[in-house]
């Protein structure tokens, strides 16, 4: 099994739950893979150094899937198109292998 991490901009500091482009990602994750897991409660801050040697910051949530296997091209394409619909450079995707252990959870 793997788990997915993705990670993305918490543009709504209210609650990601009123970001349109959040709740399309949320159901778009949820129909292709019969579920997905949001952390919502605690942002995380993302400190990292720009290009031009600047510090950045920003809020961050996580959502994460569970699926068989990893398909490399499908995630690059979608995280491009997440790039695109949260005005980010990039979204950062990540891939776990994982062993479940309550099989007949999945």
């Amino acid at each position: 099994m793997v788990l997915i991490q993705i990670l993305l901009p918490r543009t709504d500091a209210a609650s990601p739950m009123a970001d349109g482009a959040f709740v399309r990602t949320r159901a778009e994750l949820v129909e292709k893979f019969s579920g997905a897991t949001a952390y919502l409660r605690s942002p995380a801050i993302g400190v990292w150094t720009s290009p031009e040697g600047e510090r950045e910051q920003d809020e961050v949530v996580m959502v994460e899937v569970v699926t068989e296997r990893f398909d490399r091209t499908w995630w690059k394409g979608y995280a491009q198109q997440l790039a695109e619909r949260f005005a980010q450079e990039a979204i950062h995707v990540r891939a776990l292998h994982i062993e479940i252990l309550d099989e007949d959870a999945v």
